[in-house]
């Protein structure tokens, strides 16, 4: 669910927003300005939130994007494996089977400790340790 609309030129670094229906975190963003009856353009670098996946593209100033809702969310591990972490929410006490793609923090999780994760349009990654 989109909340928010924004332009090409609004987005800042570390600004969240939609590619290819895949959210993304701003990296780096240049804008320039053309000639006398052009328009401005925007070179921006993105790297997916979910997939790490590195964006390039450029864009005009006036193209929109779509912020994704990103809900940042505390859950107990209860077990883990190939990959993926068996939760249970602290506030709703609901079980969900989440990616970890990150193997650094997949190996430092242990069971019965807290973590964060969050859910960004219905799609949950284990994201820290807490």
């Amino acid at each position: 669910m989109v909340l928010k609309i924004i332009e090409a030129t609004e987005a800042k670094v570390g600004t969240n927003i939609m590619v290819d229906g895949t959210p993304c975190t701003v990296k780096s963003m240049d804008i320039s300005k053309t000639g006398k009856h052009g328009h401005a353009k925007c070179r921006i670098e993105a790297v997916g939130i979910i997939t790490g996946n590195k964006k390039v593209f450029v864009v005009p100033g006036h193209d929109r994007f779509d912020v994704p809702l990103v809900e940042k969310r505390k859950a107990q591990v209860l077990s883990k494996s190939d990959g993926r972490v068996s939760l249970m929410d602290l506030e709703s006490f609901e079980t969900i089977d989440v990616p970890c793609p990150d193997q650094d923090l997949f190996n430092e999780l242990e069971e019965n400790g807290n973590c964060e994760y969050w859910d960004i349009e219905g799609q949950k990654i284990v994201r820290r340790k807490l």
